[in-house]
């Protein structure tokens, strides 16, 4: 999903009536679940996906500091 940032992907379950969506990002160290939703519409809600950015963000930024520590040692 490029609207999220780079190697972030959308997985499709058809659960009956229902239709799930999970956005991931896939790290070289972790594969990182980002959101998980119901999908009622066509297009992904806007809401899901800043909230999918703020996250991954989040990630990398721990994922940077953690990595500095690493290379410290």
């Amino acid at each position: 999903m490029p609207d999220i940032g780079s190697a972030c992907h959308e997985l499709r379950i058809v659960d009956g009536p229902v239709n799930w969506r999970i956005v991931y990002h896939i790290a070289t160290d972790a594969i990182v679940v980002l959101e998980v939703f119901a999908k009622k519409t066509r297009a992904t809600p806007r809401r899901v996906i800043a909230k999918c950015r703020e996250r991954l963000a989040a990630f990398q930024q721990a994922s940077a500091r953690q990595k500095g520590i690493r290379d410290a040692r």
